[in-house]
């Protein structure tokens, strides 16, 4: 047989497939009504994975290829069914009577002292705040949760050194809602007192600092010691003429430090990521970016399940982030990133569906990313 001959085959096949596609889809809007009359719940995790063991087992030598088609069809008639029935009333009700924007920022909470680099995001986001400095990221979150500051300033992921990973394990443990996000392009100096390398018997800062200009350091042959924040480490350096600081020119400048060398970061374009919390959700109407966090039930391709969702509705995922959960054997949590407004109906019909579905859902946020 010859290529096109083969291709004809398959359009047949295509032809006799979407009909039954179609159908089985109309299916589940009437599986819907009866779960509606009978308050039965949508998801029967038995019932698919007796369907999914049947079709692989009869699929032969395309068992695997032949669950991820199955697995994806009964996925999409969960959302359908959801959609029919109304998911995540909660969720809907939280966000139609979000504000467009927070209903105070006269305090905001950072890491670090004048001039730390989350400082410096602060004033471009919020110049009339008074700032709270503080020197853990526990803190700052204890402090948004008492409502001593009105939001809080926070970075998330650098681009060449990762993930902040506390940071990722707070926001799933508090909840708070991100309401804005910005990136800045983060250009580290080496600063003393005196201005002398041969002065210098430590180099200090941030240990995420210190991992972005490790390059750099290495020639240097000196040890080097992590603390709180990089404004933390000019604020030792302007004290030790002894110790180096790892830190923004802006918190050199403020701790009267002379710079020995600027841009020692590993990467021209070095940039973190910072968002901004608050214990209210709020929502601008020109939102672009959603975050979540997720649990999945720990079973094959839960996960594939849950993506394929974002894929079927034309959702474009920026980032996923997996972190353990405590007193459990393998078991994760997910923070994920996606474009899209939830004043779109689509976007909207998707997290109801998967706050009613998933064992652990929160939305975290629909916001503007800023640069």
């Amino acid at each position: 047989m010859e290529l096109s001959d083969i291709r004809k085959e398959i359009d047949t096949i295509d032809e006799q497939l979407l009909p039954l596609f179609m159908k089985r889809m109309d299916c589940a809007k009437k599986v819907a009504e009866v779960k509606k009359r009978d308050g039965t719940p949508v998801f029967n995790p038995v019932r698919e994975q007796e369907i999914l063991d049947r079709i692989s087992a009869k699929a032969g030598e395309y068992g695997g290829a032949a669950r991820i088609v199955y697995n994806t069809i009964m996925s999409e008639s969960r959302a359908l069914q959801h959609s029919l029935l109304g998911a995540g009333k909660d969720l809907r009700q939280r966000i139609s009577a979000a504000p467009k924007a927070p209903r105070r920022t006269t305090n905001v909470a950072c890491l670090g002292g004048a001039g730390s680099y989350s400082h410096d995001v602060l004033q471009a986001l919020y110049p009339q705040a008074e700032p709270s400095f503080f020197s853990r990221f526990s803190d700052i979150f204890r402090c948004v949760e008492q409502r001593q500051a009105d939001l809080a300033v926070i970075p998330v992921e650098n681009s060449s050194a990762g993930s902040v990973s506390e940071v990722y394990g707070l926001l799933m443990q508090y909840c708070f809602s991100i309401i804005a996000a910005k990136t800045l392009g983060v250009h580290h100096c080496l600063a003393s007192r005196t201005g002398r390398i041969a002065d210098i018997r430590c180099v200090r800062s941030k240990d995420i600092a210190l991992m972005q200009c490790s390059q750099r350091l290495a020639t240097l042959q000196l040890p080097l010691s992590e603390i709180s924040s990089t404004s933390a480490a000019a604020e030792l350096a302007e004290k030790d003429v002894g110790i180096a600081a790892v830190c923004s020119e802006s918190a050199a400048q403020q701790h009267g430090l002379k710079i020995l060398e600027p841009d020692i970061q590993n990467a021209d374009n070095n940039a973190t990521r910072f968002v901004v919390i608050s214990k209210e959700m709020c929502i601008p109407d020109d939102a672009q970016k959603i975050s979540l966090c997720f649990n999945v039930a720990h079973t094959t391709g839960s996960l594939n399940s849950v993506l394929s969702r974002f894929a079927a509705a034309g959702m474009n995922l920026t980032k996923i982030e997996s972190r353990p959960i405590e007193g459990k054997d393998f078991e994760y949590d997910f923070y994920l990133d996606f474009t899209g407004n939830v004043h779109d109906p689509k976007v909207l019909e998707l997290l109801c569906s998967l706050e009613d579905e998933l064992p652990r859902f929160h939305f975290l946020g629909n916001y503007c990313e800023m640069k």
